[in-house]
């Protein structure tokens, strides 16, 4: 698989934080290429194991959250209509005619964010608040739409992933699933070498709603240095360019006091021996990322943070640039294997 064939079975499963089966059964499913020792455990982390229990190496990990933002069904409502609550951090800006997915016990059920047309409605100004949004899915009362749907199902945001000019694609969930084809693709770059380390992987589950998944699935591996990977602020016209990474301009090697120092010298040294495009992200304290739980996990785990710049994070249009997502999975080989001439 290539990354953007990877990236697109990724995205295109449903992984609302707390509900993270089909995405986990997914990057298994990808996972089970290069290793036999895959499982999900009881939080919806996925967890792989290349090379060896008994050879002495030591292990690094390698982490990215697969969880997405979403809605929750809180209520049905007489007519049929469904309320729903946050799942992390959406954009409230962006609800209103969106077509969704309501993800159930009995299978996914397709329905709208209803909207007043804009000939009937009063204020244009106004935006709607999470509390205000109803979703149709076609029923006319609550009894018969609690007959498909229960409080509880989560709910997605339907786009699936499109391909923009050059090596930029569009779809939901890039935040982080493009992490998560980073680590894997990085498993394709070095198989079948003979490497220092035994490699240990995470894909982490509730990150979205507080890196719970990463502080359990940390405590749950051996390695005593990781490399987690996220998403980060990818520059637009409204942004400001100090706050920023640039899209197609490489890795973001995380700086930052939670961050160990040797670990990152050693991650800029090997882009930069290695013709590996990165850029620097310095941050004041902490990374708002999974790399602060694990750092912080039983005796403190050496961490590097390396992120991919996108647009449009928390929006079912992020943007991402499939190049930047493939410099991530260099670096983290060339890590992994001493240098990047061994990738």
């Amino acid at each position: 698989m290539n990354i953007t064939d990877i990236l697109e079975k990724l995205c295109g499963a449903a992984g609302v934080s707390g509900a993270e089966d089909d995405a986990a059964k997914a990057a298994a499913e990808i996972l089970r290429n290069y290793t036999d020792d895959v499982r999900i455990d009881a939080s919806g982390c996925v967890y792989g194991f290349v090379g060896s229990r008994d050879n002495g190496k030591p292990a690094v990990l390698l982490e990215a959250h697969i969880d997405e933002i979403g809605f929750i069904v809180t209520h049905i409502d007489e007519k049929g209509f469904l309320k729903v609550g946050n799942c992390g951090g959406t954009d409230r800006r962006l609800y209103a005619a969106q077509s969704v997915t309501v993800h159930t016990e009995s299978g996914d059920i397709r329905g709208v964010i209803s909207t007043l047309p804009p000939h009937v409605r009063k204020d244009d100004k106004s935006t709607m608040k999470t509390e205000d949004v109803c979703i149709d899915i076609g029923y006319t009362s609550r009894e018969s739409a609690a007959k498909v749907v229960s409080p509880g199902d989560r709910v997605t945001i339907d786009t699936p992933l499109a391909k923009l000019n050059g090596t930029r694609v569009t779809a939901k969930a890039t935040d982080d699933r493009a992490g998560a084809a980073a680590v894997l693709y990085a498993l394709e770059l070095v198989k079948g070498k003979n490497i220092p380390y035994n490699i240990e992987i995470l894909l982490a589950s509730q990150e979205e709603v507080g890196t719970r998944g990463a502080a359990i699935g940390a405590y749950n591996v051996s390695a005593k240095t990781a490399l987690a990977t996220d998403t980060s602020f990818a520059y637009t016209s409204d942004d400001k360019h100090e706050d920023c990474g640039e899209m197609g301009k490489g890795v973001m090697i995380g700086i930052s006091p939670i961050l160990d120092r040797t670990v990152t010298a050693e991650l800029k040294k090997l882009a930069a021996d290695g013709k590996i495009p990165f850029q620097p992200e310095i941050m004041g304290g902490r990374t708002g990322t999974d790399a602060d739980v694990i750092s912080l996990t039983k005796g403190g785990i050496r961490t590097g943070l390396l992120s991919i710049p996108i647009k449009y994070m928390h929006t079912p249009v992020e943007v991402v640039d499939t190049e930047d997502i493939l410099a991530v999975s260099r670096l983290m080989a060339a890590f992994v294997t001493g240098g990047a001439e061994n990738v």
